[in-house]
């Protein structure tokens, strides 16, 4: 895919990110393409909906899942701004998404190549590639001034 493609792709799941920043959830932001178009967009919104399970990339598949009228994502691509954890990334071989776009790595839960990488080193019956470092810059900003803020209104 071309370079200005992803940077596309990855400003709409940063825009995403940016909603959850401002209703004080993590600022994760998720987009999932096919064929060219985004067929859903989604954000981090756990504690708003007081739902462990509310992550940008859960809510994102579901919605173009719903969208689809099928739970099988194959010919679909997700962008998302922070490496997925265990449970999105379960969920993304699931789907049977083709090709997860990350923007920057968690070195803490993530399971797309950090911590461990659920999408490629192991023999699941789906194997999802992965393209790390979109716009990694302006991902992790978004995170750290997220925190820096959270810092502050704790002091």
């Amino acid at each position: 895919m071309k370079e200005e493609n992803k940077e596309k792709f990855m400003k709409e799941a940063l825009k995403e990110a940016k909603k959850a920043f401002d209703e004080n959830e993590v600022p994760v932001g998720a987009v999932i393409v096919k064929g060219g178009k985004i067929i859903a967009k989604a954000h981090n919104q756990k504690e708003t909906k007081k739902d462990t399970t509310y992550h940008a990339e859960i809510r994102a598949i579901q919605k173009a899942s719903k969208k689809l009228q099928a739970w099988r994502l194959q010919d679909c691509e997700m962008y998302v701004t922070l490496e997925p954890c265990s449970m999105c990334a379960g969920a993304i071989i699931q789907a049977r998404l083709k090709k997860v776009y990350i923007g920057t790595m968690d070195y803490k839960t993530g399971a797309c190549g950090s911590v461990l990488n659920l999408l490629e080193d192991y023999p699941f019956n789906h194997q999802v590639e992965i393209e790390k470092g979109i716009m990694q810059k302006e991902c992790e900003e978004i995170l750290q001034n997220f925190f820096k803020m959270l810092r502050k209104k704790k002091a």
